[in-house]
């Protein structure tokens, strides 16, 4: 059998999978941005640079948003409400740490954005290496930490009517429920 020419996107009846496949959605974007970093020096805000642009500033404007908001709004209290033990140890630990790196990955956006929105215009070739570095270190590791501890508890305690509630809580943030 052949392999899709694309990776079709989880179901929302599979609402951590579709967490994950926001992740690898944001590792992509990252690599676009460290591509742009090194790209803008020898070639400006020439079309590429500003169509890379572009597509990170969609993603982390709008996408990224929802998947923070899937967690902290729906995700964690459901976890905490259900957690037991550990894992309810584990949540007390890493739960304000997640909702810290949120803020400041919200924080280094804010300046990203600035710049992109300059490159997608064309108006700049300026995009700063610092802010790309520690944009792209914060979200890795925080990716790493929730495919790492947050996803598995949520796939080993949630009921499958838990996974149908926050399935649903995401479709309806995104505008695909009433």
């Amino acid at each position: 059998m052949d392999k899709p020419l694309f990776d079709a996107a989880p179901d929302f009846d599979q609402p951590i999978a579709v967490l994950k496949h926001c992740h690898d959605r944001i590792r992509k974007q990252l690599t676009t941005l460290e591509r742009l970093r090194a790209h803008l020096p020898e070639h400006g805000a020439d079309d590429e640079a500003q169509q890379a642009a572009t597509a990170v500033l969609r993603y982390f404007s709008k996408s990224a948003p929802h998947h923070h908001e899937d967690e902290e709004q729906d995700l964690f209290p459901m976890l905490t409400a259900t957690a037991k033990d550990d894992d309810a140890e584990v949540l007390r630990r890493l739960g304000p740490e997640i909702v810290s790196e949120h803020l400041q990955m919200g924080q280094l956006w804010t300046r990203l954005e600035e710049q992109l929105a300059a490159i997608q215009d064309g108006q700049t070739a300026l995009l700063s290496s610092a802010d790309v570095t520690l944009f792209s270190s914060l979200y890795l590791a925080h990716m790493e930490k929730e495919e790492t501890w947050i996803a598995p508890m949520a796939k080993r305690i949630f009921s499958p009517a838990q996974m149908s509630q926050l399935g649903t809580a995401m479709q309806r943030r995104r505008g695909m429920l009433a």
